[in-house]
């Protein structure tokens, strides 16, 4: 599954919409065949300057200085048939045409600058988040794997939720976190946390060494900010850590303030709630409780869905947050694709709007055989 969030296919810059531009032409001659008709004391030649204006809002600069000259030329054509192109009212309307037609001329040009802006600004960031929150493997070893990213904000890529998975010698370790915050920071921590991950995650030979490597990547970062946050204590990341051996029928996890996983098993949704869960990474020297895993069993047929917290704290209309075990629980379905599939439109739907107030993330795990 595409972890991706969905947005819609951009246009070119400046690429006029064909249809709308039936529009403007339209009115244009709507307005001067009329105007012609008319009585000699009706005017509509006024009405021509939302031709270009409407033209502004969809179309380049150059389709809307055309239309804009169309409007004129039909202005002037009206003058002729009327009376006379120097007459002084017909005189003062083409005049105030001409202007309006530079003005809106002039917006539809600053306007293509700026959606230029905002498609480089996109690129930038879908680039980031290939480096950054890269696709995982549809298989790894023995397991089945599918991922989701969606995004609060319809134009943004990525936020401080995280997840990735490697390999190692003797299975599959993975991680999902959410970075407290939002912002270029909450990616810039979000990308510490993986990078460090990526880096140790089939080095160290245990589950607690590699979450203790975590924490003090996290807070040798917080240590060497140029800016150190006002409250060194609202600084941090919660994550589950998890190591799925090839051979055996188990998975260790281990809870950094995080959301229990799913296990999806026989209809029902079992939350894989730890003894003694550590605190959030970057909290760890404040509480210094030390990191254990746990392991719970994880058979072929199991599914473990891993998600942030804006999934859960959604809410609907009445404010009801989003019942996940109950949704995973129910539904019918085969594999971790169509379960991220279903769960995201359920997910969407249940929020107004189809928006979320929060950045959600979500990793589906299946176990389809009993060793790679």
């Amino acid at each position: 599954m595409d972890h991706r969030p969905p947005h819609p296919s951009q246009r070119h810059v400046g690429e006029p919409r064909l249809p709308l531009l039936a529009v403007p032409f339209a009115l244009i001659a709507a307005v001067t065949v009329v105007d012609v008709l008319a009585p000699p004391d009706v005017h509509l030649g006024p009405f021509l300057v939302a031709a270009p204006a409407v033209t502004a809002s969809f179309a380049g600069p150059r389709m809307t200085g055309f239309v804009g000259a169309v409007a004129v030329a039909a202005q002037v054509t009206v003058a002729v048939v009327r009376t006379t192109a120097t007459d002084l009212n017909h005189t003062f309307q083409i005049i105030a045409l001409v202007l309006i037609s530079i003005f809106v001329t002039v917006f539809a040009h600053l306007r293509e600058v700026h959606e230029k802006q905002l498609t480089q600004l996109r690129s930038v960031a879908e680039a980031a988040q290939e480096v950054v929150l890269r696709p995982l493997r549809d298989r790894m070893g023995p397991l089945r794997l599918a991922s989701v990213y969606l995004a609060a904000e319809a134009e943004a890529q990525i936020g401080g939720d995280l997840y990735a998975a490697t390999r190692t010698a003797h299975g599959t370790r993975l991680i999902v976190g959410d970075v407290r915050g939002k912002g270029l920071e909450a990616v810039g921590d979000a990308a510490l946390v993986l990078g460090a991950f990526r880096a140790a995650a089939h080095q160290e030979a245990d589950l607690p060494t590699l979450v203790a490597y975590l924490e003090s990547a996290v807070a040798a970062d917080q240590e060497g900010a140029d800016e150190p946050p006002d409250d060194p204590g609202e600084a941090f990341t919660t994550a589950a850590v998890l190591d799925i051996p090839d051979r055996e029928m188990t998975v260790r996890l281990i809870s950094c303030g995080h959301p229990p996983p799913l296990l999806l098993r026989g209809g029902r949704a079992i939350p894989l709630e730890v003894d003694h869960p550590a605190p959030p990474l970057g909290l760890t020297r404040y509480v210094d409780t030390g990191f254990a895993a746990q392991s719970f069993s994880f058979e072929p047929g199991d599914m473990i869905l891993l998600y942030t917290d804006g999934v859960i704290e959604a809410r609907d209309a009445g404010g009801a947050f989003y019942p996940l075990p109950e949704r995973a629980a129910d539904w019918p379905g085969d594999g971790p694709d169509a379960l991220l599939r279903h769960l995201c439109e359920d997910l969407l739907a249940h929020s107004p709007g189809g928006s979320l107030g929060d950045d959600a993330a979500m990793v589906a795990i299946e176990r389809i055989t009993g060793s790679a």
